[in-house]
């Protein structure tokens, strides 16, 4: 059995994956959008389910307001046995303006991976990427990067340990810095703590979470140091070669491409050892368009098979340290997993897990029981907003995609818009929207772009509509996508021109960055954030065999 790499597509960063039993978890990051941190649950570590989401209190973390890339980063899912209990570890960043990096870093726990899960305890500020070791002994430590604002101190920091006392729901004393990297590829973050045979491992990101992005390791007999680096320097990375980028704080680096890697940007690792002794490391990667090095579908989870060495070190199966795409996979029996549908026709009664909302929960503005078989949506601020949007969305996993749906909508002013979108963030989006125009004096539809936050109205792309229900659809095909309507499902005619896919990116968005394309359906109020919009199904078709052009 082989498995087939990135194992989940699409906007799916920083995975952190452990065990309980023969249960295997994988957290991801979210940043603004909410439900946050989701958990994916396999048996196999094959099959991966979209289980459920660790915060869905809009409220708490209340992300309103922050700009895009800010929010939910990095969260730390691990199992402590002795305690038969689950911990979360995540940082809400809520500025990075001047370098500062105002973060607040929380832990949670619950009995269930479904929870509930406990009120957030404050842990530290002083970096992000928190996580949380459970020793042996009973004593807890929280590893982070302390991210460095001084000048004259290489950025962006270094990685720092203070321990936690659960019964005082604090921690002792101020984090002290402990490990400065196994390698000089600089940018140094994603530390995890593990105790393995007496050693305390330390795995880190190295090399900025761009093309010279890495997973390293170090090792100690004290929990506090000092750790000796991994001789082989990076065990999994996309860019093989060694390099020296410490005096360089920027984490992209696009010079360290590889065009001999399907998967760019390899780095970001955590790993689990299996009851048969195998391990399996999962990390984020990307996938470009070259040679623009483009990321459209955002940062993903990939796994590759580890193996430990006689003398204590983790090293890929194969003997080498570049990220594959194909991996052997764990001797385990095939257990099966519920999918995503591709189609939903919102006849279930509650909303599917598999939606978000950028900073709210898309259950604020949803109802699937006004009118059964149908999700209503209550429109709200512009697709510009950081603040209350409407956009019901999934993630866009392949390059190659088809979104359809059917909408009833009856626009009276201007500010009435509802329909199809695809979304980067508030700043990097295209909106297909049917509302009332006052010059044609009847309902239109029309494009509506924002790309690095210049609004284009294409008002050559109007077409007057009836009263009656719309199908609209969204076409990805690679590098154009587009988008078309019609009145029967049946018959389409295409609006506006082809848009560049490759836009939709980090590399090309200016205000945001670490997340990843969504598709979804909109409605927008701006006169009584009243007006509601039906639609009878949501259908998104990919095709993920295809390859990123």
């Amino acid at each position: 059995m082989m498995l087939h790499n990135p194992i989940l597509p699409g906007f799916n960063p920083d995975p952190a994956i452990c065990r309980k039993g023969d249960d295997y978890y994988i957290a991801v990051s979210t940043f603004e959008w909410m439900p946050g941190i989701p958990v994916y649950h396999s048996k196999d570590m094959k099959h991966w389910e979209l289980l459920t989401h660790v915060l869905t209190d809009d409220t708490n973390p209340n992300l309103t307001k922050l700009p895009s890339a800010k929010g939910i980063w990095a969260p730390c899912l691990t199992y402590c046995e002795s305690e038969d209990l689950f911990y979360v570890v995540y940082g809400v960043m809520n500025s990075m303006n001047a370098r500062y990096f105002d973060v607040e870093n929380y832990v949670i726990t619950a009995k269930n991976i479904e929870g509930p899960w406990s009120e957030p305890v404050y842990l530290t500020s002083s970096g992000f990427d928190a996580s949380i070791l459970h020793d042996d002994d009973g004593r807890k430590y929280i590893v982070s990067l302390e991210w460095e604002t001084r000048e004259g101190y290489e950025k962006p920091g270094v990685i720092c340990l203070v321990e936690y006392d659960p019964a005082a729901r604090h921690v002792v004393g101020y984090p002290k810095r402990i490990w400065r990297g196994a390698t000089d590829r600089g940018c140094i973050e994603a530390p995890h703590l593990t105790k393995r045979d007496g050693w305390y491992y330390i795995m880190c990101a190295e090399g900025g979470t761009g093309y010279n992005h890495a997973v390293t390791m170090g090792r100690s007999r004290n929990v506090w140091g000092p750790y000796e680096p991994d001789p082989m320097g990076a065990i999994v990375t996309s860019q093989p070669e060694p390099s020296n980028e410490r005096h360089d704080p920027d984490h992209l680096k696009p010079k360290y491409y590889n065009p001999a890697s399907v998967l760019q940007k390899s780095g970001h690792g955590s790993y689990v050892d299996l009851p048969n002794g195998e391990t399996y490391l999962t990390h984020l990667t990307s996938r470009p368009f070259a040679p623009e090095l483009r990321c459209t579908l955002g940062r993903e989870t990939a796994i590759q098979k580890m193996t430990w060495t006689e003398d204590g070190w983790l090293r890929m199966a194969d003997g080498s340290n570049l990220a594959k795409s194909d991996v052997e996979g764990a001797d385990l029996p095939d257990v099966p997993v519920r999918e995503t549908p591709s189609f939903d026709d919102f006849d279930g009664g509650e909303l599917g897990n598999w939606y978000y909302a950028p900073r709210i929960m898309p259950t604020s503005f949803t109802d699937v029981t006004a009118r059964p078989g149908w999700a209503r949506i209550r429109g709200q601020e512009s697709l510009a907003s950081l603040n209350r949007t409407s956009l019901l969305a999934r993630k866009l996993t392949s390059v190659y995609a088809t979104v359809t749906t059917k909408m009833e909508f009856e626009p009276e002013v201007y500010q009435h818009h509802a329909g199809l979108a695809v979304y980067y963030d508030n700043m990097n989006n295209i909106f297909l929207s049917k509302y009332w125009s006052e010059t044609l004096g009847s309902p239109a539809i029309s494009l509506t772009r924002l790309e690095n936050g210049e609004k284009t109205e294409m008002l050559d792309t109007r077409v007057a509509v009836d009263d009656r229900p719309l199908y609209l659809r969204l076409r990805v095909e690679g590098r154009a996508l587009w988008f078309e309507w019609g009145y029967d499902g049946e018959t389409w005619t295409k609006i506006g021109p082809d848009f560049d896919t490759t836009t939709f990116s980090d590399e090309y968005c200016k205000f945001g960055e670490f997340t990843g394309t969504m598709v979804g359906v909109a409605v927008t109020d701006a006169a009584l954030h009243e007006r509601t919009a039906d639609f009878d199904f949501f259908d998104y078709r990919a095709d993920g065999s295809k390859p990123v052009a």
